[in-house]
C-alpha cells in the first residue's frame, strides 16, 4: 500500500467538502479575555477577539484562581509525579474532591484529566460492576459518551433525543430484572437545547434504572452555587452519577464524576482509564477548588453570563439570522453549508478580527454546519456591537438567506 498516497486521500477529501479543520495561534493575555493576539505564520500580529472559547465566565483569568495556582506552583513545583495510586495524590487533589463532592451534594468526587476520559472511563467500567447493564444513551450525547458505551462490550440502547415515548419503548422491551442505566445531557452543546431531567428521572425510577448526567456545560453557570441544571431544578438527589469538566465555566482543566462513595471508590479501582493516567498538576487542582469555592457564592456573575447571552440572541435574531435559541448560554447560527460556514469564519477573522470556528459534519449532521457564539460576562456591549455589525455586513456580503428561526 503506499501509505502517503492514502494520507493524501483522507486529508484531501476533508478539504474538497469544506470542512478541513485549521488551528490558528492565538495568544490569551492576562486581564483581556475575550481579546487576544493572533500570530499569524508570516510573523506578524492581529488583535481578536475570541467568540468560541468555552471559558464561559472568564475564571481562567479571575484573580482568586490566579492565586491559588502560583501559591501551589511556588509549593510544589510542576507535575503531580505519577499517576493517583501512585505517587499523584496531593492534598490538592483531596481538597478539589471534596470541593465537588460538596457542589453536587454527593458524597464523592473522583477527578480525571478530562471530562472526556471521565465519560469515558466510567461508562466503559460500569458493566464490569454491574454485569448484563444495559446503557440507554440519547442519541446526541456527546462523543466522549458514545465511545464509552460502545468500547464497553455490553448492551445498548440508542433513544431518539429527548423523546420520552421512545425512551420508554425501548426499557418497556428489555428483561425487566435487567440492569439498566440512562445516560443523557443537561445542556446539548451543539443546539444549546436541554435535556428533560425531571422526566428522565421518573422513567430510570419506574424501571429500575441509575441516572448518568453529563453537566459539562452547566456546572459554574446553572443552579444557586453552580452546580448545574439538575441543582437548579432540584433534582441532584435523583441522579446517581454526575460529570463534570473543570475546563470550561471553571476556567481551568480536568474532569470529574460526583457520586455515592461506594460507586466512586469502585470506579478507582477498575476503571484503566484512570488507573493508568497521570493525575493532573497540583497548581491545576489548587486553581479548579479555588475556581469551584469562588463559584459557589458569585451569582452575579451568572446572571450577567445569561443577560450577555439573550442580548446577543435578541440582537441577531433581529438580523434575521436563523439562529438556535432554546434559552441557553449557547448561541449556534446556522449556515448549512460547510464551505458558506468556513468562509464566514474566515473573513470574520481576517476582516474583523472576530475568532470563531466553523462547526461542520461529524460534530453536527451535514446540512447544518454552523458558527457556534459562545457569550461570556466579559463579552461587553463594545464586543456585542462589533459582532453584530460583522454578522450583518458579511451574511449580505455572502448572499445567504436570512431564513426563518432555526429553533
Amino acid at each position: 500500500m503506499n501509505y502517503e498516497a492514502q494520507l493524501d486521500s483522507a486529508i484531501g477529501k476533508l478539504h474538497e467538502e469544506g470542512r478541513y479543520r485549521t488551528f490558528i495561534d492565538i495568544e490569551r493575555q492576562k486581564g483581556q479575555f475575550p481579546h487576544a493576539v493572533w500570530r499569524k505564520e508570516d510573523g506578524s500580529e492581529q488583535p481578536i477577539t475570541v467568540w468560541c472559547g468555552n471559558d464561559y465566565l472568564g475564571m481562567g483569568q479571575h484573580p482568586v484562581v490566579l492565586a491559588a495556582m502560583h501559591e501551589a506552583l511556588d509549593a510544589t513545583g510542576a507535575g503531580s509525579g505519577g499517576t493517583r495510586n501512585i505517587s499523584g495524590t496531593t492534598v490538592y487533589h483531596k481538597r478539589l474532591e471534596a470541593e465537588l463532592a460538596d457542589l453536587h451534594q454527593k458524597e464523592a468526587a473522583l477527578l480525571f484529566t478530562s471530562a472526556y476520559i471521565a465519560n469515558d472511563a466510567t461508562l466503559s467500567t460500569l458493566p464490569k460492576l454491574f454485569p448484563g447493564l444495559i446503557i440507554y444513551s440519547d442519541e446526541l450525547n456527546h462523543a466522549s459518551m458514545i465511545e464509552g458505551i460502545r468500547r464497553n462490550g455490553g448492551a445498548k440502547r440508542v433513544f431518539k433525543h429527548n423523546d420520552l415515548a421512545d425512551l420508554r419503548a425501548k426499557l418497556e422491551a428489555d428483561d425487566p430484572a435487567a440492569p439498566k442505566l440512562i445516560a443523557f445531557e443537561s445542556v446539548y452543546s451543539m443546539d444549546g437545547d436541554f435535556g428533560p431531567i425531571k422526566e428522565l428521572c421518573d422513567l430510570a425510577e419506574e424501571f429500575g434504572a441509575l441516572t448518568y448526567l453529563d453537566e459539562v456545560h452547566a456546572v459554574g453557570m446553572y443552579g444557586p452555587r453552580g452546580g448545574g441544571v439538575a441543582e437548579r431544578d432540584g433534582l441532584l438527589d435523583r441522579i446517581d452519577i454526575i460529570n463534570g469538566t473543570l475546563g470550561k465555566a471553571f476556567g481551568v482543566h480536568g474532569g470529574y464524576i460526583a457520586a455515592s462513595a461506594k460507586m466512586c471508590d469502585a470506579v478507582r479501582s477498575y476503571a484503566p482509564g484512570f488507573i493508568f493516567t497521570t493525575s493532573i498538576p497540583p497548581a491545576v487542582a489548587a486553581g479548579a477548588a479555588a475556581s469551584v469555592a469562588h463559584l459557589k457564592q458569585d451569582q452575579a456573575l451568572r446572571d450577567l453570563h445569561q443577560e450577555r447571552a439573550k442580548v446577543l440572541k435578541l440582537r441577531l435574531k433581529g438580523l434575521g439570522l436563523p439562529i438556535i435559541d432554546h434559552g441557553s448560554h449557547i448561541v449556534p447560527v446556522i449556515v448549512g453549508d460547510p464551505v458558506h460556514t468556513k468562509k464566514l469564519s474566515d473573513m470574520l477573522l481576517k476582516e474583523f478580527g472576530i475568532y470563531v470556528q466553523p462547526i461542520n459534519f461529524p460534530t453536527v449532521p451535514r446540512g447544518t454546519e454552523r458558527l457556534r457564539f459562545t457569550p461570556s460576562p466579559v463579552h461587553g456591549p463594545q464586543e456585542i456591537d462589533h459582532l453584530v455589525g460583522a454578522m450583518d455586513n458579511l451574511w449580505s456580503h455572502c448572499a445567504l438567506n436570512r431564513a426563518e428561526m432555526a429553533g
